[in-house]
């Protein structure tokens, strides 16, 4: 394969990670990477004080922490490998020239290199070698697009199979540097849809009338999938959202397996997209098989999704709690929003004769939203009769999206035209 320095003269591939301990393992891989013609910019997150072999020390990176290098090198080694990690999250988004970047370590190498990864923006290379790359990564990667490579051995020393291990790293990393993918043909706008099952046929209207006109992406609310979605807007990938599926935020108030955390539509507040937003699947948190719901849960009602899910009706007391919650997320948006709440049931299983229907929660749930939102001609909740699996209502989401959409491109021109 070739690596043409043109494609790469700009952009450089940082090695990052602890070269007190793993300097030889790191040098390897800067080795590899150079002998295909990138630049390679190192960078050392020890916290030891040792003497540093990188191009960029330690004290580099600690003085992007927020309260400076002595929040780093505090004495203290657990804190400063927590405020290490958090000075290189803030380090990496200063670089302008950052085309990729690849570490190697442990558990507490992968602690420490995948968050500033994970601040990237999706579409840029990360490449992390670990040793815990074989288990449970959602800790390290989240909803990000880190390609995790397991070790295999520790990553401690070349060997045989250390060495192949690190060069097909370096290999991957250089290949998406020099050969990036080309911007698509595609001129449609990306769109932003959540979906649970139980919000399916909603989600399947909206889609099949908006698709010849968006890249419609969907994503499954299972807490990262929220989290992905967001992801994608705060990389500015989004032209906006359809956020049909909010049933994430029941899991975050209540306690349930699915959350997507209490920064759950904080995005919406730091870019002005437009966001059309429901309450789908608002009427149940997620659990995973019976006996593992918590036992002051017990008494409450289920409904046996599959032999590893069992889902939780909200109470009226939950639905209350939950309003508050999107009303005040709706209200720091600062683009145009639309709430619409489909009155007749919130889910597949939330209407007469399903086991989640349960009028006098809903209702708290609505009134709630009533009260606590904050209405404007840019921020409207709209309350309507229709069940969120009617035709009707997925028709009402396409309209409030073409609205904001129409409103917001004779935004986009009249700046245009000021400028």
């Amino acid at each position: 394969m070739e690596f043409p320095v043109a494609a790469s003269s700009e952009r450089a591939a940082y090695v990052a990670g602890t070269f007190d301990t793993k300097g030889r393992e790191l040098a390897y891989l800067r080795q590899c990477l150079e002998k295909l013609g990138l630049r390679v910019v190192t960078v050392d997150l020890a916290t030891s004080g040792k003497p540093s072999p990188a191009s960029v020390h330690p004290r580099e990176v600690a003085r992007h922490h927020p309260q400076g290098e002595a929040a780093v090198f505090s004495g203290d080694r657990g804190s400063a490998v927590t405020a290490m990690a958090l000075a290189f999250e803030r380090y990496v988004l200063t670089r302008r020239d950052l085309g990729g970047l690849v570490s190697a370590g442990g558990s507490g190498g992968t602690a420490l290199a995948t968050p500033a990864m994970r601040a990237l923006p999706v579409g840029v290379p990360k490449m992390m070698v670990s040793t815990v790359a074989s288990g449970d990564v959602r800790p390290y990667v989240g909803p990000s697009d880190i390609c995790m490579m397991y070790s295999v051995t520790d990553v401690q020393g070349i060997n045989r199979i250390s060495e192949r291990v690190l060069a097909n790293a370096a290999h991957a990393l250089a290949g998406m540097v020099t050969h990036p993918m080309p911007e698509s043909e595609a001129r449609k706008p990306a769109l932003g849809l959540t979906m649970f099952g139980v919000t399916t046929p909603c989600v399947q209207a909206v889609t099949r009338q908006l698709e010849e006109a968006y890249d419609c992406l969907v994503f499954h609310a299972t807490g990262t999938g929220g989290q992905s979605m967001e992801k994608l807007a705060d990389s500015g990938l989004l032209a906006g959202c359809i956020d049909v599926s909010t049933t994430e935020i029941a899991d975050e108030i209540v306690g349930g397996t699915m959350s997507a955390g209490p920064t759950r539509l904080d995005v919406f507040a730091r870019h002005s997209l437009p966001w059309v937003g429901s309450v789908g699947a608002l009427d149940m948190v997620n659990f995973g098989a019976r006996d593992t719901v918590p036992e002051r849960f017990r008494a409450r009602r289920f409904y046996q999704h599959n032999a590893s899910v069992t889902l939780m009706r909200t109470t009226a007391e939950d639905c209350r709690a939950i309003g508050a919650f999107l009303a005040a997320k709706c209200n720091a948006m600062r683009g145009p929003v639309r709430l619409l709440v489909p009155e007749g049931g919130v889910s597949a299983i939330d209407r007469p004769g399903q086991p989640f229907h349960d009028p006098q929660a809903n209702q708290a749930l609505f009134d709630t939203l009533a009260q606590h939102f904050r209405s404007s001609s840019d921020h409207q909740l709209v309350r309507l009769p229709h069940h969120i699996n009617d035709e009707a209502f997925a028709d009402a989401l396409v309209a409030a999206w073409r609205q904001l959409a129409a409103r917001n491109e004779e935004r986009t021109h009249a700046t245009h035209r000021q400028g």
